[in-house]
């Protein structure tokens, strides 16, 4: 149950990330630098550079240089982290789970705990185990439904209502409802009395073959010893 909800949750952050990247639109830059080394500098506007020379005769040289040059240059914003989750302690029956996606423009990055079911089962066990419910310990596996179907192919069945043994056997067929692997338990049955079905077709075709052959063998043996009066 706890592994769907971490899917579950994982799938919605996925949706929303796979709308917006519908809506976006990649950046594409207006000019390209290429650098072997050092840094990259854009400059943006135009740039203008005049130099007057004067001689002493009174005659001047005169030079004015234009020089213009756009860069538009988009990158990509830093990487999203997905926040990481620590237990804190050993003791503990929680797992971390964590997400995050980075796209142009938009990062999510999202984390949860979720509570491991099957490790709570196991530490309650083992306390009411120590501390002499043993019972007790196997009715709460018995919330497993694989340790409850393997209670039940091994001719134990799982405690209920206080009753073990034949009487909790009785009560678990009575009420099967409440069985953890009720689900399982159902399509298994509907299995066993279709394939109980098509036995009794198939016992049905040999039975009467066999009375088919068995007719004609009587036919037969009676058309050999039938007796003629001679006169």
């Amino acid at each position: 149950m706890e592994v769907s909800k971490l899917n579950y949750y994982f799938t919605g952050i996925l949706i929303v990330l796979f709308v917006l990247l519908a809506f976006m639109k990649p950046a594409y830059p207006g000019s390209t630098q290429t650098n072997v080394s050092g840094s990259n500098t854009a400059i943006e506007g135009g740039y203008t550079s005049t130099a007057t020379t004067t001689y002493q005769s009174g005659s001047s040289s005169n030079s004015t240089t234009n020089s213009t040059t756009n860069s538009n240059t988009k990158s990509a914003p830093p990487s999203a982290s997905s926040p990481s989750y620590n237990s804190m302690t050993q003791d503990v029956c929680a797992v971390g789970g964590s997400l995050g996606v980075q796209t142009f423009g938009l990062g999510i990055s999202g984390g949860k705990h979720f509570i491991d079911k099957n490790c709570e089962r196991l530490k309650l066990a083992r306390i009411l185990n120590d501390f002499g419910m043993k019972v007790a310990a196997v009715a709460i596996l018995c919330q497993d439904e694989r340790v409850f179907e393997s209670m039940i192919q091994a001719g134990t069945p799982c405690p209920i209502d206080g009753k073990i043994g034949k009487e909790a056997k009785q009560l678990w067929g009575k009420y099967d409802h409440e069985r953890p692997d009720y689900t399982t338990y159902v399509k298994r049955m509907k299995d066993r009395e279709k394939a109980d079905i098509e036995a009794q077709i198939q016992m049905t075709k040999e039975l009467d073959a066999m009375d088919k052959v068995k007719a004609k063998e009587e036919a037969k043996n009676k058309k050999q010893i039938e007796w003629k009066d001679p006169r």
